[in-house]
């Protein structure tokens, strides 16, 4: 579904590191420790080499020795080498470090999603979070290869050039002193304009990903209402606004490469000059001003090359600061749960399946800011219960609540441990009126979530679910594709059915299981329900079939109403 999150106003400029890197991606903090060490080796080469080919260069003229001179010149050879391995170290560092991270940011998402829950998931754009799980975290690499440790090379080695510049020629030091904040300054006034089309890219890529997703679920659709060239209109449009983006992005950072070199070019003509103007009136001596005239341009060098990798990096930003709000988002759900079980004072959540009734007292499920009216149920084990209701009643919204794909108010119980404290794998087998089966064989579908699939179980299961004609070995395509209808629900409630039989699943919910059975079918299926609630099963059923009173033991009326704010 299309989502307000690609519509969102733009952000404000990000920082250089956002500390929240170092929170969520612990592999981060290992990475910043090499990376400084070796910008620390790489300062002392980078002076070193200037230093031995000053000695060089004015040896040659001064007339020094072969021997003395051939010296220099090897040493000069072994430092050009070691800059070469420390530039490879830190690329290999970089890119270790960047799939590290990329692994633990992916892995904490999709821990968040679960965390946040269905209900969450169903009210922001999916194909959003597809595409920053997937090419935006992709997009690290540039962050990390290069911004990275390049901001980092910058705050080991301008300062300590500058320092050793200022130690060998005041006058040159206090020339880069005085010009080095234009380039920050510029690159602030840069980064607002790249930052600004940045994430407008962004947002727009996110609005194509959502619009091409909701094209293609909808596709059947569409093409029964003739209206499938309209939405290929639709996504064309789309697309050629995120190639305009695309290409402001690109015009925007080859202005600022331009700007930036521009300024520290000038910068260093400055130093030059001085340089050359104090050599001619025998103020300076050779020695000295060459080592200052090739150490000037490596001052400016890390901070302008920051400028310019922020760029290629921007996109990894803004995708980390999207997977920063979802986990953050998590954080903060996840402290107000420990914050709500706190006060009661209960003993901890014990291990494995949950078992005993079910309680619920005013449940009230939310959408928003407004409530459907409040809902009184209790079941026991061994018992089959009906949800009955006219459309619009709110059966369905009650067992979204359950499953987490609803917020609610009220007190819902299982085994007199609240709903909030449990996920519903622990306690729920639920089969909803969307399959939601995956591509795989049959057994794979029914035994979904089991790490260790019983093959008698599954066969009971679909025999239960009155799927037994079915080859549990019979591979299906995406979202199920080679089944009816009514096999692919009977399938959906065999999977609720097998959680039972595990015993992870104390309580099945059912929603509408035989909309798409025939009448024989459909009472076979209400015989196996029952055979279930027999044996200590807590059934709740949602069905508009009248055939299901006969074989329940009570019925929950819901009545519609207004919703209530």
């Amino acid at each position: 579904m299309a989502s307000q999150e690609a519509d969102a106003p733009p952000r404000p400029a990000g920082r250089p590191l956002d500390p929240r890197l170092l929170r969520y991606a612990g592999a981060s903090r290992v990475f910043f420790v090499a990376i400084g060490l070796i910008g620390l080796a790489q300062t002392a080469v980078i002076i070193a080499f200037a230093w031995l080919l000053t000695r060089a260069i004015v040896g040659a003229i001064d007339g020094m020795r072969w021997d003395e001179l051939s010296g220099i010149l090897l040493i000069l050879a072994g430092v050009v080498a070691l800059r070469a391995v420390l530039v490879w170290l830190r690329e290999t560092v970089a890119a270790r470090a960047s799939a590290r991270v990329q692994a633990q940011l992916r892995a904490h998402l999709f821990e968040a999603v679960d965390e946040l829950g269905p209900g969450w998931l169903a009210v922001h754009n999916s194909a959003r979070l597809a595409v920053t799980a997937g090419r935006g975290l992709d997009a690290l690499d540039a962050y990390f290869a290069r911004y990275l440790p390049q901001l980092v090379q910058t705050a080991v080695a301008t300062p300590t050039i500058i320092l050793v510049m200022w130690w060998m020629d005041w006058i040159s030091g206090l020339t880069v002193v005085l010009t080095l904040p234009l380039i920050p300054l510029f690159m602030v006034l840069i980064g607002l304009a790249t930052r600004s089309v940045q994430d407008k890219q962004w947002r727009t890529l996110g609005r194509l990903a959502a619009r091409f997703a909701d094209t293609v679920r909808g596709l059947s659709t569409l093409t029964v209402f003739g209206r499938q060239h309209r939405a290929v209109a639709s996504i064309q449009r789309v697309t050629e606004r995120y190639r305009d983006e695309t290409m402001r992005v690109l015009r925007v950072s080859f202005l600022s490469g331009f700007a930036l070199e521009l300024l520290a070019s000038l910068s260093v003509a400055i130093i030059a000059v001085s340089i050359g103007f104090r050599l001619l009136d025998g103020d300076l001596t050779l020695l000295v001003g060459l080592f200052v005239l090739l150490l000037a341009p490596e001052a400016y060098l890390p901070l302008r090359q920051v400028g310019v990798q922020f760029h290629a990096a921007a996109e990894g930003v803004s995708a980390t600061e999207d997977v920063f709000a979802v986990l953050d988002e998590a954080r903060a759900a996840r402290a107000e749960r420990h914050a709500d079980a706190a006060p009661a004072g209960t003993s901890a959540v014990p291990a494995g399946a949950i078992a005993g009734p079910l309680v619920l007292r005013g449940l009230r499920v939310r959408y928003g800011d407004r409530a459907l009216p409040p809902v009184d149920l209790e079941a026991d084990a061994g018992e089959l219960l009906l949800v009955a209701g006219p459309s619009g009643a709110g059966k369905s919204s009650v067992f979204a609540a359950l499953r987490r794909a609803a917020a609610f108010d009220g007190d819902a119980r299982v085994g007199g441990i609240p709903l909030a404290q449990l996920t519903p794998d622990r306690w729920l087998g639920w089969a909803g009126q969307h399959p939601g089966l995956i591509a795989g064989t049959v057994a794979d579908n029914v035994a979904l979530g089991d790490a260790a699939p019983d093959a008698a179980v599954i066969v009971r299961a679909l025999q239960l679910a009155c799927a037994g004609d079915i080859d549990p070995s019979y591979e299906l395509g995406v979202q199920g594709a080679g089944l009816s209808g009514g096999q692919a629900q009977r399938i959906a409630v065999a999977r609720a059915i097998y959680r039972h039989l595990r015993g992870t699943a104390t309580v099945l919910a059912l929603d509408e299981p035989s909309a798409a059975l025939d009448p024989v079918t459909e009472d076979l299926l209400w015989q196996s329900l029952r055979t279930l609630a027999d044996g200590g099963a807590t059934v709740l059923l949602i069905s508009h079939r009248t055939t299901a009173e006969a074989y329940a033991d009570r019925i929950v009326r819901l009545q519609p109403a207004e919703v209530a704010a």
